[in-house]
């Protein structure tokens, strides 16, 4: 807020008072300016600036409540000065004046303006406070006064305006200097003589320990507060003040209950951030508000400040935390490392789960802000990794954040993880999310399990198959506008449900690791930054129009997920699992009704998946399946020919990240109405190939800027992911009797189709044994033309 200009700094040299320096004749009677200097920064005005320690911490400095306190005895000086208004000016005062008249010391004369030069000047002050020399000159001849005085007069009233808003400032931070002090005493004095609410008696110092925690937070709440007006009074000053938290209420002694308040808000701990030159300084660390009703929330509160520091602590430091493997050259966490450094902030691990950590760091095209808003928003995180969560949603907010931004941000939330087979079991984390701003343009977000707290609470829990340990990322802005993200990943959980074929890909971090967690995120960051441009891509079908290109992104999108909700099993649909004898052993089967849903066909869905181990690697997999020449070798929609691409979308630099339109170059008159709506990414943690038919009137309407909810459709596809370095394969020799394990693929295949079109119809026999047979077809058609057989 400006007021209109008065508080600009710009002009008269900047502080309040030191307009007035420009006035003092300049004389080698140094004793007389050193005495007015002294007068000038004797006001309260300027002793909030001065008195503050330096930025380099060189000084103790002045605690801002003692500045107000002596202040109080200068205040006739400071009226004496304001009654001087801006109505008066030294006649001839000038510099030059001064050189002419230094060796003859003469009595300085005043010179009063009348009323209506008073009002004149009043009236153009309030609509322009710094006038321009062109106005200050149309100004002097209407009043009959000279350029300088106007001059003067202008510099005296906004110095005289600014000084009676530092004065007001001053007075309202007093008062609430006071209050707070006053308050501090009275939790004190209620510390030091406790009285029992259930008897009225001398309460016992053991059962103080909840009490004491409620007033610790309460305390932490009034010091946030008063930050808060601190940093009004900062925006009105236009000048940084410094906390007064420190000079209220300092800790109570004998507690194990950190808050945080200090110089990183890590409970007193001293953490280091090598992320950039300007960490760790200018931004508040206070806590965030958290209301003090119930102890639940204050354990999340210790909870939150134990994760933060725990996620900063790995994500920064190396060796010997973090030592290179031999095989492939990742990042392995030293877990006797990690047990000397860290204490388990959610206890042990519960016996028979095994650990998975992982880091990975990249650089990403979106700012810290943006990706925080979108990792705190549960709508919009899911969005973000549409193939890693299959559902999510916030179950209670403890804290917003600060000033209106997601600094000290802590919310409750529920997610459904999941990686792409039917082998896998999806998993569900209780979490907490805190976000914390350590700098300009550097955040961090950590979310670590809640499970062991809501027991401990006396809580209802259910039993607990994955535990999510202090994980996150950390978040620094570069000058380019992308961002330098570090994501950290580290779970417990239980083995015994996921299948021997994807076992090593999770217990050696890369199923659910930082690096799919990252190669996902630069993947949709990208798309994003394309669909944003106003130029269209080389390659796309220039026929569709801007909206037309949306809606078709936002059908693909809908078809990716619900390709995916069939694939894991998640509970955005509500599948019963079918038990069939009929039906391979790796083959899950499941059905469902779909009513009332445009989106679908109305009726039985029976969706059934599997996945196979390949020694192909994944980019000829890849590449193989999205290929619309070969998709006849593998596809029976295709008619036993070739397909035709009549519309491409692009959604990354890379050519297999986008979204196709395909037609059957051997359509006979029954398929006349088809098409196959397709989508294809890659990144560096996997592949995904989803397809699924549509009606040409349905697709023309789309393409034209139609609302897509209403396209029906049924996806089915292909799921890659690397086998990483544990491969299942058999070894391969070169023939000079060297032999080498070949690296391959984790194909998952998955369909969903339409069996009967009455949602109140009973599933036939010979209906899983058709998808069963179409999902055993289709993977040996895969491995004949991979010639992977064996």
């Amino acid at each position: 807020m400006s007021f209109g200009g008065f508080l600009d700094n710009s002009s008269g040299g900047g502080l309040g008072g030191a307009t007035i320096v420009a006035y003092i004749p300049f004389s080698n009677n140094m004793a007389a300016a050193g005495a007015m200097a002294q007068n000038i920064y004797n006001s309260p005005g300027l002793s909030l600036a001065l008195q503050q320690p330096s930025i380099d911490n060189q000084g103790d400095g002045v605690r801002m409540g003692e500045n107000f306190d002596a202040s109080i005895g200068r205040r006739s000086r400071e009226e004496e000065h304001e009654s001087r208004s801006g109505s008066d000016n030294i006649d001839g005062v000038s510099g030059d004046d001064q050189d002419a008249a230094d060796n003859r010391p003469r009595k300085k004369r005043y010179h009063r303006h009348t009323p209506q030069q008073i009002q004149e000047l009043e009236a153009l002050f309030k609509e322009c406070p710094h006038p321009d020399e062109k106005q200050r000159l149309e100004l002097s001849k209407r009043l009959c006064l000279e350029t300088r005085q106007v001059k003067f007069w202008f510099q005296n009233r906004r110095t005289q305006m600014k000084t009676q808003l530092e004065r007001h400032e001053n007075s309202l931070l007093r008062q609430e200097n006071d209050k707070l002090r006053a308050e501090n005493m009275s939790i004190r004095e209620a510390m030091r003589n406790p009285i029992c609410t259930n008897c009225g008696g001398p309460a016992i110092i053991g059962d103080l320990s909840l009490e004491e925690q409620h007033l610790r937070i309460e305390n932490a709440r009034l010091k946030d507060e008063l930050d808060r007006v601190c940093a009004l009074a900062s925006k009105f000053l236009g000048r940084p003040l410094s906390s007064l938290a420190t000079s209220i209420a300092p800790p109570l002694p004998n507690s194990n209950l950190e808050l945080g308040v200090g110089s990183n808000g890590f409970g007193g701990l001293s953490t280091t951030l090598p992320l950039g030159p300007d960490f760790g300084g200018g931004v508040s660390n206070s806590l965030p508000v958290v209301p003090p009703n119930g102890v639940e929330r204050s354990m999340f509160l210790e909870l939150a400040l134990a994760a933060m520091y725990e996620l900063v602590k790995m994500a920064q430091t190396d060796e010997p935390l973090w030592i290179r493997s031999l095989e492939g050259g990742r990042e392995v966490l030293n877990h006797d490392e990690y047990s000397r450094m860290f204490t388990p902030c959610i206890g042990i691990k519960p016996a028979g789960f095994l650990t998975e950590a992982s880091r990975q760091t990249g650089v990403v095209i979106i700012n810290s802000l943006a990706l925080v808003e979108t990792l705190m928003d549960s709508n919009r995180w899911a969005e973000m990794f549409p193939c890693m969560i299959a559902r999510t949603s916030t179950t209670d907010v403890i804290s917003s954040g600060m000033g209106g931004t997601r600094n000290g941000a802590i919310q409750l939330m529920h997610a459904e993880l999941q990686l792409l087979s039917p082998l896998v079991p999806v998993r569900e984390v209780n979490f907490l999310r805190f976000c914390k701003q350590h700098a300009e343009g550097v955040w961090a977000v950590v979310d670590v399990s809640i499970d062991t707290l809501r027991e401990t609470s006396g809580a209802p829990t259910t039993y607990v198959k994955c535990r999510r340990l202090p994980s996150g990322c950390v978040v620094q802005d570069m000058p380019n506008g992308y961002s330098k993200v570090t994501w950290v990943e580290h779970v417990e959980y239980d083995e015994s449900q996921v299948h021997h074929l994807y076992r090593p890909l999770l217990s050696s971090g890369i199923g659910f690791g930082a690096q799919r967690w990252v190669a996902t995120l630069q993947r949709q960051c990208e798309c994003l930054a394309i669909l944003m441009s106003s130029t269209v891509p080389t390659g796309d079908h220039t026929a569709i129009t801007v909206s037309g290109r949306r809606s078709m992104l936002k059908l693909a999108q809908r078809m990716t997920g619900n390709f995916c909700a069939g694939v894991c099993a998640s509970t955005v649909h509500k599948w019963n699992k079918l038990n069939a004898g009929n039906v391979d052993e790796d083959v899950r089967v499941m059905t469902r009704k779909s009513v009332d849903n445009p989106g679908e066909p109305p009726g039985i869905v029976l969706s059934a998946a599997t996945s196979v181990w390949l020694p192909v690697s994944p980019q000829r997999l890849f590449d193989f399946l999205r290929d619309e020449r070969l998709r006849s070798e593998w596809d029976i929609l295709s008619n036993g020919g070739p397909m035709q691409e009549i519309a491409h979308i692009a959604k990354g630099q890379d050519h297999g990240n986008c979204v196709s339109l395909l037609r059957s170059s051997a359509m006979n008159t029954n398929q006349s109405s088809m098409l196959i709506l397709q989508e294809t990414c890659m990144d560096a943690g996997g592949s995904l190939v989803v397809y699924a038919p549509v009606d040409i009137p349905a697709m023309q309407v789309v393409m034209n800027g139609g609302d897509s909810a209403y396209v029906a459709l049924l996806p089915s596809g292909f799921s890659i992911i690397p086998d990483g370095t544990a491969s299942p394969g058999p070894t391969t020799s070169n023939g000079n009797g060297d032999s080498h394990r070949v690296g391959g693929s984790l194909l998952t295949v998955a369909f969903q189709i339409l069996v009967n079109s009455l949602p109140t119809a009973k599933l036939t026999v010979e209906s899983v044994e058709t998808v069963n047979n179409l999902i055993s077809c289709t993977v040996q058609k895969i491995k004949a033309a991979l010639q992977c057989e064996s």
